[in-house]
């Protein structure tokens, strides 16, 4: 893919256009998607704050090194509107979600920025304290043995399609108080995006405005029968003063649904796949396991968040003004991608940071964010990756691969990592 500099930049000597430049990785493709490491090692030592064109055609920053990472994910003057994007008219639309322009969902989390980010945020910030979470732990673990109920006497699976993409579906659905009789539709909806997350945005475009129509028609069914769901709680607060509009309430309940599943489907299909590379530390964390300790779980979580996590990178930002970051300018208008994944493997902030280490204790990945944005499902996110590592290993001992590792293929696109598919087998279990 061809790499631009800046016309308002000197001559990167990493340019690979440059006379006698060493010759830059190529980003995106599909090789490029199996394992982006070793082109974000490069970026790293080289480019570490990188102008390049993307394959949708906008040309944007990426910033790998782990504090230029954490600055840019603070700086306020990186605002998350895509209103500052100064987009030529072949870039329209070609940031954020497909189709959220059309569907009027722009109002979320994602899109804004401080006062209305603050209120939206505190408004939701309640279903995520660890005191909600803990409460709904119980049915994470019933869906998730219910789950794996449906493939145990197979002595096979696909890992992603039938469990780790159902679980966290049914899980955020019944979070917002979508009625069982209609989570199917979601999981349908949900599917579109993950097979056409790489490709043509037009698939993904129908998904969002069918969610958005059933989103509205539900918020207006919930206002005669509130319940002890978050969708209520959302009608609750607007009914209450706190100046929510119904485009608001349904944008958030869109992105809450949106940002909550597919994160945890790639938490759990890439730390089983990072398991089944590593199986030094599987072996660890299922004697563990065994043993009724949950220390190795928990810090394995994170390690796995950082290690190959299920954001690559983090979403758009747009300069509001001209700054510096990590030694290049960035002018008003441009857009910023912090490399989430690369940071998180920076050897001067991880010591062996392409060894993975479930028991590693300083670990302040970037896997969820940082700053005002800091994602808000993070416990939930939390919750779902353990309950669905530890009951797998658990009931499911002898969990392999069922192909070679090399013909796994990964979904491409932009902001996350994940797999198509896991193929994996086991000794049959009934129950």
């Amino acid at each position: 893919m061809h790499e631009q500099t800046s016309a308002n930049q000197p001559a990167d000597p990493a340019d690979p256009e440059a006379p006698g430049a060493p010759q830059g990785p190529t980003l995106f493709d599909w090789e490029f998607a199996t394992d982006p490491y070793p082109a974000y090692a490069w970026l790293r030592e080289h480019s570490p704050v990188h102008r390049t064109k993307l394959p949708s055609g906008v040309e944007a920053w990426l910033v790998t090194r782990y504090a230029d990472a954490r600055q840019a994910l603070a700086d306020q003057r990186l605002s998350k509107n895509p209103a500052h994007h100064a987009e030529p008219a072949h870039a329209k639309g070609k940031t954020g979600i497909p189709g959220e322009r059309k569907a009027e969902l722009m109002t979320h989390l994602l899109n804004i920025d401080p006062p209305d980010h603050t209120r939206l945020r505190r408004l939701v910030s309640k279903a995520f304290t660890p005191r909600r979470v803990a409460e709904f732990t119980p049915r994470v673990q019933e869906l998730t043995d219910h789950l794996i109920d449906g493939f145990c006497a197979k002595g096979e699976a696909d890992l992603i399609h039938e469990f780790a993409f159902p679980l966290p579906i049914y899980a955020i659905c019944e979070m917002l108080g979508v009625p069982r009789e209609d989570q199917d539709d979601f999981r349908d909806w949900a599917g579109m995006m993950i097979r056409h997350g790489g490709g043509p945005r037009g698939g993904v475009a129908r998904s969002v405005k069918q969610m958005r129509t059933y989103l509205g028609e539900l918020i207006h069914r919930k206002r005669d029968d509130l319940g002890n769901d978050l969708i209520s709680d959302l009608i609750r607060a607007s009914d209450h003063g706190d100046h929510l509009t119904e485009a608001e309430a349904t944008a958030m309940a869109f992105i809450l649904l949106f940002a909550g599943f597919e994160t945890t489907v790639n938490l759990i299909g890439n730390g089983v796949h990072s398991l089944f590379m590593n199986p030094l530390q599987r072996e660890r964390l299922q004697a563990a396991l065994a043993a009724g300790e949950r220390a190795l779980l928990e810090t394995g979580i994170e390690e796995l968040l950082r290690y190959d996590g299920p954001v690559e990178l983090a979403t758009w930002r747009f300069a509001t003004e001209p700054l510096t970051l990590g030694g290049c300018r960035i002018e008003t208008g441009d857009p910023v991608l912090v490399v989430l994944a690369a940071a998180d493997r920076d050897p001067e902030r991880f010591a062996d940071p392409d060894t993975l280490d479930l028991s590693r204790s300083d670990n302040q990945h970037l896997g969820y964010g940082h700053g005002i944005h800091y994602c808000l499902g993070a416990p939930l996110a939390r919750l779902e990756g353990q309950t669905a590592l530890a009951t797998l290993l658990t009931r499911l001992p002898d969990l392999e691969l069922a192909i070679p590792p090399a013909d796994l293929r990964w979904r491409g696109g932009l902001i996350m990592r994940g797999l198509r598919t896991l193929p994996v087998r086991f000794t049959p279990r009934n129950g």
